[in-house]
């Protein structure tokens, strides 16, 4: 991980630094209170169990702490560590351990070692060496009367031990529902800053870059992320608090357990940074090409039509298979790589501490004076199971770290990408002037698509442009709309150059009817209105009504409220303009672009959109962009372009007055067996363009 991306995860993470410091707090409680546990359960063993091989004593005073003293074959005893300050001491005896067996012996115990009981006497041997004792075999009866004032002391430890149990559950609860919720929160602020972002991107972005790699970005990088702050960060958190907490436990037990431990943690790095190394290597790949797949996805979903047309199904399945075999490739790379560094190799690691463990304190933790004690050794063996614990976690994430590192990459180099903010607030609407003075413009540098074209609009005329594919009329369009901006000369509106007014703001007061015009799921009022709270249902049924909507749409069983599905391909191509007519209409622009309006629909429909039209045009300044140039002889102003240059401009019978260009192509039309146009070049990449303008309004 570079640390650009990891310093820009740590920023996104401090936004909600709160949440996340309580959710640290809370795990902080939890570690400290489950690892109070191996402490009392070190007791309990050491102190109440095994306490009572402890040396004990007759009491020569009974009654100074009753609690403590045992009346047993018409003496009384009290254990060593029970006696109160200052009380003299009596006899010295030993209840001690052989086999199941449990034995008094009245006297010191010399030396320990193996121990066997023969009748009425404890054999104690070692190195050889026996020692004999006369001993009293206890029964089970009256070996409970030695354990049974320490019972309280179980019970109290025991109800500390559950008390603490609950209480490490319902922080451990907390920590998990405030840590998942804080990452959620991160993950849900991230993708709306990816989304934003999308928004602010230039159009030429979404011409470079598949629809299907975009959502990719959003949906399958964004969701990878999140398992970063909702799983991995939360694990390595715990983690790293948890073996913080343990080694400081081992610690106090004993320094030399707790050096002897120490060494898992440079194991564990040096394993994570091999992990890494090649973990993010194939993890690239792998992203890339579950990318690559969703664009195709989506690309082949859309063209569905086409290729089943063509008959390309076998050739597009064999291209998805290709980058699906490379995606399966990559994947079982990461498989072997996991499985190399998995969990497994932890439980070596464990293994080999406990040996570690029997081998250097196991013989010398049996007998007398021992370097630690029973109860020392049973709480080491626990935090080394729970040392163990969070590791095994860790290791298990790094997959998931690593993929997820790669997508924030991935996500924050389109968050990277210039792009422009949307502009807030309203313009006063235009008159609706517009001229382009010396404008030439390409999409790619030197290969010009416009040339030096000049030409003045008036507020309310109506200007079209004709040519062939390629001339530059959707390009003239694109520069008015702002979705690409001149490289030279400049674009006014009302005398304001159009550089000089925030994109979102200049698209304030136009409209735009497309030739496929795009419809979103939802209803036809919606359609309309875009959502837009200022465009009242009452404008929606008006705008609707004015272009004669109700002829067209009279068959849907729920009128306006007819639902639509994606791109609305349940309605005819006429029924999805005349929805386009009305949505131009409501937002009641002052430059209004008709780009083939009528080129894609039935003779009936046409007349119905021609007089929408003129319902349109009324008190606004329209451009039209025809091919059909029956649609275009009342224009004012019809500028005929060529390779990207205006080669006549004038009325319909000013043109063909001219019998130049435009009297040809009209001719042809008509059926007049003109003489054909001049024969058109091999289009050259600065002549053709492709249909660039769109409804990305919110650039």
């Amino acid at each position: 991980m570079s640390k650009g991306v990891g310093r820009r995860l740590w920023h996104y993470a401090l936004l909600y630094k709160k949440s996340f410091i309580l959710s640290l707090v809370m795990l902080a409680i939890t570690v400290a209170a489950e690892l109070t546990g191996p402490f009392i359960a070190k007791t309990m063993i050491d102190t109440h169990i095994l306490g009572i091989e402890k040396k004990w004593y007759v009491v020569t005073n009974p009654g100074s702490n009753p609690s403590y003293e045992i009346d047993f074959r018409g003496k009384v005893y009290i254990r060593g560590d029970r006696i109160p300050e200052g009380q003299p001491l009596g006899q010295e005896v030993r209840v001690l351990q052989a086999g199941r067996q449990f034995a008094l012996i009245e006297s010191p115990l010399v030396s320990d070692g193996e121990r066997k009981i023969n009748g009425d006497t404890l054999v104690v041997t070692k190195a050889g060496q026996s020692t004999t004792y006369p001993a009293y075999v206890l029964s089970g009866t009256e070996l409970y009367q030695f354990y049974k004032p320490e019972i309280q002391g179980l019970v109290k430890l025991i109800l500390i031990y559950l008390g603490l149990l609950i209480v490490a559950s319902v922080f451990q609860f907390g920590e998990k529902y405030v840590m998942q919720t804080s990452a959620n929160r991160v993950i849900q602020r991230m993708r709306g800053d990816v989304y934003k972002q999308i928004h602010r991107m230039p159009i030429n972005y979404f011409d470079n870059l598949p629809a299907g790699k975009v959502v990719s970005r959003v949906t399958n990088d964004t969701e990878a992320v999140k398992d970063l702050f909702v799983t991995v960060l939360a694990q390595f958190f715990s983690g790293s608090i948890y073996m913080i907490g343990i080694l400081g436990a081992l610690f106090l037990l004993d320094y030399k357990l707790g050096l002897a431990c120490m060494v898992v943690i440079p194991i564990l790095f040096v394993w994570i940074v091999v992990y890494r190394k090649f973990a993010s290597k194939y993890n690239r790949v792998i992203r890339s090409r579950l990318s690559d797949m969703n664009g195709m996805l989506n690309e082949s979903i859309q063209g569905m039509p086409i290729i089943r047309a063509f008959r390309r199904g076998k050739e597009t399945k064999q291209e998805f298979e290709e980058l699906n075999e490379d995606y399966y490739q990559h994947q079982r790379k990461m498989q072997r790589l996991n499985s190399l560094t998995s969990h497994n190799l932890v439980g070596v690691l464990r293994n080999a501490a406990f040996v570690l463990l029997i081998w250097y304190f196991g013989g010398a933790s049996l007998g007398v004076g021992t370097v630690i004690s029973v109860g020392v050794l049973y709480a080491f063996i626990d935090y080394m199971n729970r040392l163990f614990q969070p590791i095994v976690g860790m290791v298990n994430q790094l997959a998931t770290l690593e993929s997820s590192l790669v997508s924030a990459e991935r996500v924050f180099e389109l968050m990277d990408q210039e792009g422009t903010d949307v502009a807030e607030g309203t313009l006063p609407r235009y008159k609706g002037n517009v001229k382009f003075d010396q404008v030439t413009f390409a999409y790619i540098e030197n290969e010009n698509v416009l040339k030096n074209i000049s030409f003045e609009a008036k507020q309310g005329q109506t200007v079209a442009l004709v040519g062939h594919t390629g001339s530059g009329k959707s390009s003239i369009m694109n520069l008015l709309f702002r979705f690409y901006d001149v490289n030279q000369g400049k674009v006014t509106i009302d005398g304001k150059d159009v550089k000089d007014i925030p994109k979102q703001m200049l698209r304030q007061h136009m409209g735009i009817v497309l030739q496929d015009p795009f419809l979103f799921t939802g209803t036809i009022a919606n359609n309309v209105s875009l959502n837009d709270p200022a465009i009242t249902r009452e404008k929606v049924d008006a705008a609707l009504n004015a272009v004669g909507a109700k002829r067209v749409l009279n068959n849907l069983p729920n009128g306006f409220d007819e639902p639509v599905i994606e791109k609305g391909s349940t309605l005819s191509a006429g029924q999805r303009q005349i929805i386009s007519f009305a949505r131009a209409l409501a937002f009641d622009p002052a430059i209004l672009i008709l780009d083939e309006a009528t080129a894609s629909i039935d003779t009936e429909t046409e007349a119905v959109i021609q007089d929408a039209l003129e319902v349109l045009k009324k008190g606004r300044t329209t451009f039209i962009i025809a091919h059909r140039l029956s649609t275009i002889r009342s224009a004012d102003q019809i500028l005929v372009l060529h390779r990207g240059e205006i080669v006549e401009r004038g009325n319909h019978e000013e043109l063909m007055a001219q019998k130049g260009r435009y009297f040809n192509m009209y001719q042809l039309q008509q059926g007049g067996g003109a003489a054909p146009a001049p024969t058109l070049a091999p289009a050259s990449a600065a002549a053709v363009e492709p249909d660039k303008v769109s409804l990305r309004a919110a650039e």
